[in-house]
């Protein structure tokens, strides 16, 4: 069975964006997404999609899946879809060992809410932001952390973070 992945950088109150752009500059979080997505296959709302620098779309040798209710919408390099469920089921058939849902916010609440994800990549940032876009609750108890991994505040790193990796209980 393949296992479904997120991938998230949120702050201590769960913002992960505003006004379409991330809050924080964190490089090493940026290596390590990129790490950790390469060669996989991303499935992403149209606005998370949108707010990739023109430079960086679709992201490079990854598999770019896009979600949305515009049935005329068309990303050059993309694959577009309208609904999670059909998104995994194309990431499926493309590369079924490395499939990562990476944002925005109502993607997010989506296949947590829906119970599609198995394992998350957090990288909680040790800091309250002002922000439009969130982070769902996770409710702790269905979820089992299994690494974690601090890097403190440096002179590239405007705030302390950590990366956390969840996987999901299975009864």
């Amino acid at each position: 069975m393949v296992k479904i992945k997120l991938i998230v950088a949120a702050s201590e109150n769960n913002v992960i964006g505003i006004k379409n752009d991330l809050p924080w500059h964190l490089p090493d979080d940026m290596k390590f997404f990129k790490r950790k997505t390469q060669d996989s296959t991303v499935i992403m709302g149209k606005n998370n999609y949108l707010s990739i620098p023109h430079k960086y779309r679709p992201l490079k040798n990854r598999t770019n899946i896009i979600l949305t209710k515009d049935g005329s919408f068309k990303a050059k390099g993309c694959l577009v879809t309208q609904s999670v469920e059909q998104a995994i089921e194309i990431a499926y058939n493309i590369n079924r060992n490395n499939i990562f849902i990476i944002g925005g916010g109502m993607v997010y609440k989506y296949a947590i809410e829906n119970d599609l994800v198995d394992i998350i990549f957090l990288t909680r940032i040790h800091t309250h932001i002002e922000g439009d876009t969130f982070f769902p609750i996770i409710d702790m108890k269905k979820w089992k952390k299994t690494k974690e991994l601090y890097h403190p505040k440096d002179a590239n790193h405007q705030f302390d973070f950590t990366f956390i990796k969840l996987e999901k209980i299975v009864n």
